[in-house]
């Protein structure tokens, strides 16, 4: 019966397990992270599981729940880790007086791995660490980039990128930076450096030409993919959805900014055609629910300000066509009398 499911289980190759992984590792590092409170810990056990898969995975096809998998996985290498070292095993104690019974901490919290990924979105943008740490945890913990992908994206070396982690690291420990959601009171507080990142991310891969998968690909759409995981957790925030809104309607552009000689064209001069028209859709229906809402802020304004603009200049050109079929005025019966719009009913 195993073989045949075995069989039955779909084959994959260490470019799809690589995938999988990229698009899991950040709730699997959420979810150790909440279980052992150490960065470290959930870190090293999530890459254990990866070699794990690298070698189970083409083999005996993927399983049912990947991203089940990899964060199961990942707990009990952390245990058989943390069992072997004496610090460990006094993180264990505490673990077990702290969830007393034999229940397992990952399975049955379903319901709270949406929450691990907002607490861990916070913990990474935190204003104690510099604006550099924040995205480089972001990318490194969330999006799951390795070091030196990290590195390649603020052109540094890899060496002093893992040491900009290590201290950014240190720093979360050291000033007992919390492992939570911010009250309803700190969040217009907190929210905006969590946008700035996403923001920042997404211009990070901004200017490298159109063609060909480049590093600016994979960090425009590790930004929009976190735009999107933070909308879909912060449904009822308006900003949010702004952010979500701006990254897709300039990404929908992307084809037609560059010329054959990665040059850059003009807004005006771009041939719409190029234009992608799905991102587009789905980028203004987020637009018109914002305006919905009227709350506008520094990510929905630009949306809103150019829907005024629309308006407004669809408003003109009416009153120029309602102008155009009045009479002029006869100046040469009253030289005195000044252009004024016409009151005649």
């Amino acid at each position: 019966m195993r073989d045949a499911d075995a069989d039955a289980a779909p084959k994959v190759d260490e470019a799809a397990v690589g995938r999988i992984f990229h698009e899991e590792s950040g709730r699997s590092v959420a979810t150790l992270i909440r279980i052992f409170g150490d960065i470290d810990v959930a870190e090293d056990a999530v890459q254990e599981a990866f070699a794990l898969a690298l070698r189970k995975w083409p083999g005996d096809g993927l399983p049912p729940n990947p991203g089940g998998w990899i964060t199961t996985t990942s707990r009990n290498c952390a245990i058989d880790r943390l069992r072997r070292e004496s610090r460990g095993r006094e993180l264990l104690s505490e673990l077990a007086v702290l969830r007393p019974g034999n229940d397992d901490p990952v399975l049955g919290e379903v319901g709270r791995v949406q929450d691990d990924r907002l607490r861990l979105i916070f913990t990474c943008c935190h204003p104690a660490l510099s604006t550099d740490a924040q995205v480089a945890l972001t990318l490194r913990l969330l999006g799951g980039l390795a070091t030196d992908e990290v590195a390649r994206a603020f052109l540094v070396a890899e060496a002093t990128m893992a040491q900009r982690l290590v201290r950014a690291k240190r720093k979360i420990k050291a000033a007992r930076i919390p492992y939570r959601v911010p009250q309803d009171h700190e969040l217009p507080q907190r929210l905006h450096p969590v946008l700035k990142v996403i923001y920042l991310v997404y211009n990070a891969g901004a200017d490298s030409p159109a063609g060909g998968q480049n590093a600016g690909d994979d960090l425009r759409g590790e930004a929009i993919r976190l735009a999107r995981l933070l909308a879909s957790l912060m449904a009822d925030e308006p900003e949010v959805a702004g952010l979500l809104a701006l990254l897709l309607l300039t990404e929908s552009r992307r084809r037609a900014r560059f010329a054959a000689d990665d040059s850059l064209v003009l807004l005006r001069d771009q041939d719409r055609r190029n234009w992608d028209q799905a991102m587009i859709a789905e980028g203004q229906a987020i637009v018109r629910a914002c305006l919905r809402h009227n709350q506008p802020g520094p990510y929905q304004g630009g949306h809103q300000c150019r829907a005024r603009r629309r308006r407004l200049a669809r408003g003109d050109r009416l009153a120029a066509d309602r102008r155009a079929l009045r009479p002029a005025p006869d100046r040469r019966a009253d030289p005195s009398r000044r252009a004024e719009p016409s009151h005649r009913r």
